[in-house]
């Protein structure tokens, strides 16, 4: 199937072909025909899987052919966790529809609010925001809702993770009834459940892949390491030739800043972003990223979320996540769009039980590294005792670690 088979209008159709866009990926090609209908839609949907383009198309669509002109009321309003994530949604719905005379404006905290009001007082056909930045503008008599019909909810999962979800309720009450309402989600527990229930009506639900499930294009492999020796390992991962490009997760704010300081003493150019960043911090270290100025770049999962690079060659979980969707998501920043990927995960004594809780999760076994170049001080003694079912062995691969080191 092509995006002309979905019904999409000829400006798009432009648009998506400048963008290298070939075929609609599965959530695309399920749920554009709907959305083009007016209906309701609940998406749960990984990472990587195209669900901006399946949320943004047909609204370009929908707003592009009863635009006439004039001024200009908003009249989409797309939610999202954060500031990452809701300028990359802008960079979308402005490349889907280049050739389409309508005008998306991006607001989210952290900066000044001038900019974002100047452009709101010329007119937005659609606005991206961060929860908390559209309240304040809201409450400052800056916004006009009685326009909108369509609603967005992103990423409702991590909106919930963060607390929002009683700002994104404040917004829904401000808002017309008679609207079409969206939610995408990569989990569902029963928070995000009940919102599901309180917003849609007579909706389509889509389900692309099990939101515990990790990408077969994506090479995944542990190393079992002590503390003390995962900055040295990480070190020399990265000082291999075939790792191009690698995002790595901690576990705090502090963490990314401590990698970060030792991969600079090794010569190793690398930058973080987390919550403790500036915006400009974050967005500049991201390009810098994307630009291959800098190979690493080490994130917390709340800054990470909607980081979204092409070609990524490797993720790298410096601290394995205590909850196994966190672990899906981390390592769907790579292997996209049919692209290979590796994510390594380094893995502490006191962590086991959290691999055993991922592997469980994603119904299979993540395997050794093909060599332990630095192995916990537990292996060195074979009557040392193992937790979980299935204890990681002493590898007796000589091959060089790392893995394959290859995109597919």
């Amino acid at each position: 199937m092509n995006f002309k088979e979905l019904g999409i209008v000829n400006p798009i159709l432009k648009a998506l072909e400048e963008e290298g866009y070939t075929a609609p990926s599965p959530i695309q090609e399920q749920a554009i025909p709907h959305l083009l209908e007016g209906r309701d839609l609940l998406g749960c949907a990984q990472t990587g899987t195209g669900k901006t383009a399946a949320f943004a198309i047909p609204i370009l669509q929908a707003i592009g052919q009863q635009h006439g002109g004039g001024h200009r009321p908003t009249r989409a309003l797309i939610l999202t966790p954060t500031r990452e994530l809701a300028i990359q949604i802008e960079e979308s719905f402005k490349a889907y529809g280049r050739h389409m005379n309508l005008r998306t404006v991006c607001i989210y905290g952290g900066v000044s609010q001038k900019p974002q009001v100047d452009q709101l007082k010329k007119g937005a056909d659609i606005v991206v925001a961060t929860p908390g930045r559209w309240n304040d503008l809201y409450e400052q008599g800056l916004i006009q809702t009685n326009k909108i019909d369509i609603l967005v909810l992103d990423e409702a999962d991590r909106m919930l993770d963060m607390g929002f979800i009683h700002d994104v309720r404040r917004i829904i009450r401000k808002l017309p009834e008679n609207r079409q309402n969206l939610l995408f989600s990569a989990t569902m527990p029963k928070e995000v459940q009940g919102l599901v229930n309180t917003i849609l009506k007579n909706y389509v639900r889509i389900e692309v892949t099990p939101p515990a499930s990790t990408v077969d294009t994506i090479e995944q492999m542990v190393y079992y390491v002590d503390k003390p020796n995962k900055p040295k390992l990480l070190r020399d991962l990265v000082q291999q030739g075939d790792m191009d490009s690698a995002l790595v997760f901690t576990r705090t704010k502090h963490g990314a800043d401590r990698v970060v300081r030792q991969l600079m003493k090794d010569k190793i150019q690398a930058a973080a972003i987390h919550g403790d960043k500036s915006q400009n911090a974050r967005q500049r270290a991201l390009e810098r990223f994307k630009s291959r100025e800098i190979r690493v770049l080490v994130a917390t999962d709340i800054a990470a979320r909607g980081i979204d690079i092409e070609e990524l060659s490797h993720v790298i979980n410096y601290d394995i996540p205590n909850i196994p969707e966190t672990y899906v998501h981390r390592i769907g920043r790579t292997g996209r769009a049919g692209l290979g990927g590796i994510a390594i995960s380094f893995c502490m004594y006191e962590e086991m039980q959290y691999i055993r809780d991922i592997e469980k999760a994603i119904g299979k076994l993540l395997p050794e590294a093909p060599t332990q170049p630095y192995p916990m001080e537990i292996f060195q003694s074979e009557t040392a005792p193992a937790p979980g079912p299935r204890p990681p062995r002493r590898p007796q691969s000589t091959r060089a670690f790392g893995g394959r080191g290859s995109r597919r």
